[in-house]
């Protein structure tokens, strides 16, 4: 099998809080309002829309595994963290302004993976408030096709 990766890079904000219990998202825009709890990093630099059309092929298959890495680069140290999900054939991978993993079966154009074993609410909060501090960061999409 071969692995099948997407990268994008982006920011923290001071609004981070990372609060949300069933999904993670990272968004193109610069801002970020106290109410996007779900929100990790603003100013990605790729989007669904932009993702490989292998990949995204790879993902259309409910028997994809899909592995998110995000590396938050703190103050003092690293911080990583991993969540798994599946892909589903109705990923469309076409949204142009953010990317969301979710832990439910629910797709829209900026779901990029389903049945994911963690959200927001789960990452350890030292990442968190290294996101809040701006701290750049990197999420890391792999899937075997």
């Amino acid at each position: 099998m071969t692995e099948l990766v997407e990268t994008i890079t982006a920011r923290g904000h001071e609004n981070v809080r990372a609060e949300h219990a069933s999904t993670f998202e990272v968004t193109t825009d610069d801002w970020l309002t106290p109410a996007g709890d779900c929100i990790l990093a603003v100013e990605a630099d790729a989007t669904p829309r932009t993702f490989d059309r292998d990949f995204k092929e790879a993902c259309r298959s409910h028997d994809a595994t899909i592995t998110a890495t995000l590396t938050v680069e703190g103050p003092s140290r690293a911080h990583e963290e991993t969540i798994v999900g599946s892909g589903h054939p109705d990923l469309t991978l076409i949204d142009d302004r953010s990317a969301v993993a979710r832990t439910s079966t629910y797709v829209d154009d900026r779901t990029v993976m389903v049945d994911a074993d963690g959200a927001a609410a789960d990452l350890d909060r030292d990442l968190v408030d290294a996101l809040a501090d701006g701290a750049p960061c990197t999420l890391r999409l792999a899937v075997d096709a």
